[in-house]
């Protein structure tokens, strides 16, 4: 998009433009470990979404070669730089790694009424 177009308005990570491991579970937070999704407040998208970047990498069902699966966002190992949710990495699909997870995603509809 062009200068001034939608894309140079919004953040390229999500939570703004300032990369600091203050707002997510990244190495350079000493954690070591996967952390609750609450945690880091001040690193949540505009859209209400915790921990895209750092806590675990992503698996998606996008297959980026044969037997090969991409993967977002970044985890509690990988260093502050590599937190670029629109940066993909891609893993083997035998991979069982302790910083790979999944997010389950459904629209309130989806989820039918709440129920006590």
């Amino acid at each position: 998009m062009g200068e001034g177009g939608a894309w140079n308005r919004r953040p390229h990570l999500p939570m703004g433009d300032q990369k600091t491991a203050a707002k997510c579970n990244v190495r350079e937070t000493g954690v070591e470990r996967t952390t609750s999704v609450s945690r880091y407040h001040s690193g949540v998208s505009p859209y209400g979404v915790y921990d895209m970047v750092g806590n675990v990498w992503e698996w998606l069902a996008t297959a980026t070669s044969p037997g090969r699966y991409e993967l977002r966002g970044s985890a509690f190992t990988s260093p502050l730089f590599r937190g670029v949710p629109a940066v993909p990495n891609d893993a083997d699909q035998t991979m069982h790694d302790d910083d790979t997870g999944f997010r389950c995603v459904a629209t309130p509809e989806q989820m039918g009424p709440y129920k006590q």
